[in-house]
């Protein structure tokens, strides 16, 4: 069965920098283009950044266009996104998602605040 499970995540102050990680299984990997989306506290699901299934692609939400850099490899069946200048309003759960959002992880928490 699919599984995508989110690493990397914790405590940072702003302008600070994390890397998180999202393994997948269950699936072939390289035949999907997959996601980042994340929810803040309180509020709705917001989709953050995408990555065509080679990775020669890449598209951003414009709140962290010029900050957060997603890839992956392929070979490691892992998804990344390098987070950096990170803000208060950055603080959410974050969620690797596959393809059209068909499938998530169980999501890892990032916190922005000295």
């Amino acid at each position: 069965q699919v599984q995508l499970v989110e690493s990397g995540g914790g405590l940072v102050q702003p302008g600070g920098s994390l890397r998180l990680s999202c393994a997948a299984s269950g699936f072939t990997f390289s035949s999907y283009w997959m996601n980042w989306v994340r929810q803040a506290p309180g509020k709705g699901l917001e989709w953050v950044s995408a990555i065509n299934s080679g990775g020669g692609s890449t598209y951003y939400a414009d709140s962290v266009k010029g900050r957060f850099t997603i890839s992956r490899d392929n070979a490691k069946n892992t998804l990344y996104l390098q987070m950096n200048s990170l803000k208060p309003e950055d603080t959410a759960v974050y969620y690797c998602a596959r393809g059209r959002l068909e499938n998530w992880g169980q999501g890892t928490q990032v916190t922005v605040s000295s």
